[in-house]
């Protein structure tokens, strides 16, 4: 039986209803939490002391591309927007397999276990040589973090009209058949499940209509959540207009592609009536502040989707159009992102930290679950040692993402200890990343 009392933090941050602060123990049993409070007896449980730190729950990744964590920094798409940017890595993407999509899952899950996050979604669309979306759910079982993988795909290659080329794009029927194959294979609808799967066409400009309707009946038919991107930059509107007559939130109401079951990527240039449809229909956004900036496409509307009731979470995109992995620093942007844009009172760090955890598991369907550290949810926290450097001095220390730290100390996912003292205790990280830069060389 598994029992752990995390023993005298100086603040936990709880994120529930009332948004509760308070300095005292957490009791974890059998992968939930069982009890909060003051000096709570150990009653047989192994001790973690928390003296100097802050307890918050796990954060949440609603966006990723983890394969792209061997194309870091590419000098071909360092300066170019979204369409050149994809253009440029392409290619290289197309020589990746099983071995890159396994790898290349497990850096950019450790760095995201480092910088706090306990939950990822995926988003994988290509599919090369051999690769398969069970490649990513391996690098993931072996990291321990609770994941969400999507199986993506493109099917309209630049001889019919699309972004990609021809040899990234697959065929819709086989696309169907093995979206139902992963989900019968891998998706587990239980509390507290590790995995569950979603069906994530990539994008308006890499399939068709058909395949984005297709794609929602049968996500609806087997009870799993839908994803893709959406809005990302004035090209996308761009192209949304021309192609198909309409913008956007248009193109995805008339699809399906609306509803509590539905969360979009980005999102930068939803405009008002956008926001009030998705606000009606639960529709969620991952938002990815550090890759809209790279990229050039945007400071998304947060604040006006928040007050609207949209379900915002945070992503970190791919770390080829964002070069790091760092959650809690997303957070951070996120929230210097909404000042810039509406003022220095647009966005607080508290509020930041909720989109980041609570807000992340709205997003993902998991709100009774995770996001909050209230008794009966999972046991997936984030312990932080504000007795540092980066935190001496601050007068809240209990502000994270005014002045740190950016790492971790210690991560708990159901219950069980990813990270301690600041590092990986799941996997040989340095090992880890030699594999890694050996594959991104071989790429090169």
């Amino acid at each position: 039986m598994s029992h752990l009392l995390i023993r005298g933090a100086d603040t936990v941050l709880t994120m529930d209803p009332a948004r509760g602060e308070f300095s005292g123990d957490i009791r974890l049993r059998d992968g939930v939490i069982a009890e909060l409070g003051h000096d709570l007896p150990p009653n047989g449980s192994e001790i973690l002391d928390a003296r100097g730190c802050v307890v918050t729950p796990g954060l949440i990744n609603t966006h990723h591309h983890l394969f792209q964590t061997l194309t870091r920094a590419v000098p071909a798409g360092q300066d170019a927007l979204l369409f050149g940017w994809l253009q440029a890595l392409y290619p290289i993407w197309a020589r990746m397999g099983p071995e890159h999509i396994r790898v290349s899952a497990m850096l950019g899950l450790t760095e995201l276990a480092l910088s706090g996050c306990t939950t990822s979604s995926d988003h994988l669309y290509l599919f090369p040589n051999g690769a398969r979306l069970e490649d990513s759910i391996a690098g993931a079982a072996e990291v321990g973090l609770r994941f969400h993988p999507t199986r993506g795909a493109m099917s309209i290659g630049e001889s019919d009209g699309g972004l990609p080329p021809d040899a990234l794009v697959e065929r819709e029927a086989a696309i169907l058949d093995d979206c139902i194959r992963v989900i019968d294979g891998f998706h587990n609808p239980s509390p507290g499940a590790m995995v569950r799967v979603g069906i994530a066409p990539c994008s308006p400009f890499s399939v068709s209509r058909e395949l984005m309707r297709d794609a929602a009946v049968l996500a609806r038919d087997k009870g799993v959540r839908l994803h893709t991107h959406l809005a990302e930059n004035d090209e996308d509107i761009a192209y949304s207009l021309e192609q198909f007559g309409c913008r956007p939130g248009q193109y995805a109401e008339d699809l399906g592609w609306t509803g509590e079951d539905v969360w979009h990527a980005h999102c930068v240039k939803l405009d008002t009536d956008e926001i009030a449809l998705f606000s009606a229909t639960g529709t969620g956004v991952a938002h990815c502040p550090c890759s809209n900036c790279r990229l050039g496409s945007g400071i998304a509307p947060v604040r006006a989707m928040r007050d609207a009731g949209v379900p915002v979470g945070l992503g970190v995109d791919g770390t080829a159009s964002n070069d790091t992995g760092d959650l809690v620093g997303e957070a951070r942007q996120a929230m210097l992102l909404q000042r810039v844009a509406r003022g220095a009172d647009a966005m607080s760090a508290r509020e930041a930290l909720e989109i980041a955890t609570m807000g992340g598991a709205r997003v993902l369907g998991r709100a009774d679950e995770i996001g909050s550290l209230t008794p009966g949810k999972r046991a997936d926290l984030a312990i932080w040692d504000v007795s540092g450097i980066e935190a001496a001095g601050s007068w809240d220390k209990a502000a994270l993402l005014l002045a740190g730290p950016r790492r971790v100390r210690d991560l708990i996912v159901e219950g069980r200890r990813v990270v301690g003292e600041g590092r990986m205790l799941t996997l040989d990280a340095r090992r880890l990343a030699r594999d890694a830069d050996r594959l991104a060389r071989d790429l090169m």
